[in-house]
């Protein structure tokens, strides 16, 4: 390893905005079930899919309509 190294040409990260942060989030097992379901059918891991498919609620703005019964 160098003693120091010069940065003065370095550029930003282009994936900066692209980083996912980790979190734990309890999902119901019939909810597992169906990501893994479409993973096999489509090859893309269930995680990806589970992002993918809040990403598109993200950027459609989908609300979820909740009815409380009392």
């Amino acid at each position: 390893m160098r003693d120091e190294y010069d940065f003065s040409e370095s550029v930003q990260n282009p994936y900066l905005k692209k980083l996912k942060k980790q979190v734990t989030i309890r999902l119901e097992e019939e909810v597992v079930d169906y990501f893994k379901q479409l993973s096999e059918e489509t090859g893309i891991p269930y995680q990806t899919l589970i992002n993918l498919y809040l990403q598109d609620c993200v950027r459609s703005q989908r609300k979820l309509s909740l009815e409380w019964v009392s």
